[in-house]
C-alpha cells in the first residue's frame, strides 16, 4: 500500500550510479517547438507537416527506439483506430523485453518492495476532484524528477530510479510512466503474487512543473490512521476493500528506523539479507507475496514482526476488519481482489496513447520450436515417396530451416506488410 511503502526501505547491494542527466531538474522545451508547428501566414501547415494519415505511418518505424512519436502525438488530432492499433503493435515488444529485463533485475537485487513501492508513490498522488491533465497527479512519470524524489513520503525511491534508469535508456520508446507501473506490477507477479491485468501506453510529464506539490500521499502514524486511510485513498477514488486489500502488500518488505523513524533497526528475519542486513519487515518471508500479512497482524504473535498503527487498524475499524479477516482466511479471495485493486490503483490519473491503453501477451517472445515433418505436405492417403520428401527437406533446409528448428521470422518485412496494409485500410475507409 502506497501510505506505508513510504516508509520502507528495501536494502540490496550498492545500485548503479545515476547521473545527474537522468534527475531532470530544470524545465525541457516541448518537442517539436511551437515555432515549427506555427505556419507563416503565407506557408501552409501541410509544408511543415505533413497530413496525418501520411505523416504516422512513418512515424511508427521509430516508435520502438525513441521517444518522438509520444512527443508528437500531444502537437496533433488524435490517430485513426488503424494506426493506434499499430502503434500498439509496435510498441509492445519493447514493453515485453522490458518486463525480461525486469524479472532479471529482481532476481539479482531483491528489490520487490521497492519496486512496488516506486509505482504506487507515481500513481498515488492521484486527486480525483481535479479533472485537468497532469495536475490531478496521478500515473505520469513525475517521480522521476529530483524535487517530487526530495519529498519525504519518498525517501529512497532515488535508488530505485537508479535501478529502472538502465532499463529505460535500453527501451526509451516506453514512458517512465508505464516503466514504474511495469516494475510494480512484476515484482508483485515474481513474489508469487497474482497475475496483475494491466494496461500501458501512458503518457509522461515533460518537465518538474509538473510535479504534485506534496502532502498527497499517506502517513504510517497519524492521530485517526482509519479516518487518514479513508481520506486519502476516498480522495484517490478507492474503496474500502481497495484500501485493505493495497495494504496486503506489506506482505513484502521492511522499514528501517534511520530512514523512517519505524522499525527495528534489525531482527532474526532480516539480519542475513539478502541485500544489506537489517530493518523490520511486516512478515517473516518478506519477499514473498501471499495472505500472511493478515494472518500475523491478526495473531500479533511475533514481536520480531512490524505493526503500525494503519496496520492495526485494519483490525480495529469494523468496515476494514470484514476485508481483512476475509483475506486472512482466503488467500485466493485476497489475490483476486488485489489484482484488482492494483490495476486500478496503476491508472489512477494517467493519460494513454492510444487512449483505450496497450495490454502487451505474456506469452513466448520466440516460436516454439517443431521437428520437421515433411509427411504434412502429403495429400489426400497418398504418402509423399521418400526421395521427394528429401527434396522437400533440402528445400526446407536452404531457406533457414531444420529438424529441430522453426523458420525463423522477417520481422521486418511483417512490419511492412502491416504498414502496408494499414495503409490501404486507411485509404479505403479513412475518408
Amino acid at each position: 500500500m502506497a501510505h506505508l511503502h513510504s516508509l520502507l526501505s528495501l536494502s540490496f547491494p550498492t545500485a548503479p550510479t545515476l547521473s545527474h542527466s537522468h534527475i531532470h531538474t530544470s524545465s525541457t522545451q516541448p518537442w517539436p517547438p511551437p515555432s515549427l508547428l506555427a505556419a507563416p501566414a503565407a506557408t501552409s501547415s501541410r509544408c511543415l507537416l505533413p497530413h496525418r494519415q501520411d505523416f504516422s505511418l512513418s512515424v511508427l518505424l521509430f516508435s520502438f527506439h525513441s521517444e518522438m512519436p509520444r512527443r508528437l502525438s500531444a502537437h496533433l488530432p488524435p490517430l485513426p483506430q488503424p494506426q493506434r492499433l499499430a502503434a500498439g503493435l509496435f510498441l509492445q515488444p519493447g514493453l515485453k523485453l522490458a518486463k525480461e529485463d525486469i524479472k532479471e533485475l529482481l532476481k539479482t537485487k531483491f528489490c520487490h518492495p521497492l519496486l512496488v513501492r516506486l509505482g504506487w508513490h507515481d500513481s498515488g498522488t492521484f486527486n480525483k476532484n481535479i479533472d485537468e491533465w497532469p495536475q490531478r497527479g496521478g500515473a505520469n512519470g513525475s517521480l522521476r524528477f529530483e524535487i517530487e524524489l526530495k519529498h519525504a513520503a519518498n525517501a529512497g525511491l532515488v535508488n530505485a530510479l537508479k535501478l529502472i534508469q538502465p532499463i529505460k535508456d535500453k527501451y526509451s520508446g516506453v514512458t517512465y510512466a508505464d516503466l514504474f507501473q511495469l516494475a510494480s506490477a512484476s515484482a508483485v507477479e515474481e513474489a508469487g503474487g497474482p497475475k496483475i491485468p494491466m494496461k500501458y501506453g501512458r503518457v509522461d510529464v515533460s518537465a518538474p512543473e509538473q510535479c504534485p506539490e506534496e502532502g498527497r500521499l499517506p502517513d504510517a502514524g497519524p492521530p485517526s490512521p482509519a479516518d487518514h486511510l479513508r481520506e486519502v485513498f476516498y480522495r484517490m477514488g478507492l474503496n474500502d476493500k481497495e484500501i485493505v486489500a493495497l495494504s496486503g502488500a506489506h506482505t513484502l518488505g521492511r522499514s528501517r528506523p534511520e530512514r523512517s523513524g519505524w522499525g527495528k533497526p534489525e531482527t532474526k528475519y532480516t539480519k542475513d539479507g539478502p541485500g544489506a542486513p537489517g530493518g523490520q519487515s511486516w512478515t517473516a518471508q518478506w519477499l514473498k507475496f501471499d495472505n500472511s500479512y493478515f494472518k500475523d497482524i491478526k495473531e500479533k504473535r511475533d514481536e520480531d514482526l512490524l505493526v503500525l498503527p494503519t496496520d492495526a487498524a485494519l483490525f480495529e475499524d469494523p468496515s476494514f476488519k470484514v476485508f481483512a479477516e476475509k483475506y486472512a482466511d482466503d488467500q485466493e479471495a485476497f489475490f483476486n481482489d488485489y489484482a484488482e485493486a492494483h490495476a486500478k490503483l496503476s491508472n489512477l490519473g494517467a493519460k494513454f496513447d492510444p487512449p483505450e491503453g496497450i495490454v502487451i501477451d505474456d506469452g513466448p517472445s520466440q516460436p516454439v520450436p517443431e521437428k520437421f515433418v515433411a509427411a504434412k505436405y502429403s495429400s489426400g492417403k497418398r504418402e509423399l515417396s521418400d526421395s521427394m520428401k528429401q527434396k522437400i527437406r533440402a528445400e526446407y533446409q536452404a531457406i533457414g530451416g531444420s529438424p529441430d528448428k522453426p523458420l525463423q521470422s522477417n520481422y521486418f518485412l511483417n512490419i511492412i506488410i502491416v504498414i502496408a496494409v494499414l495503409a490501404i485500410l486507411t485509404s479505403l475507409f479513412g475518408n
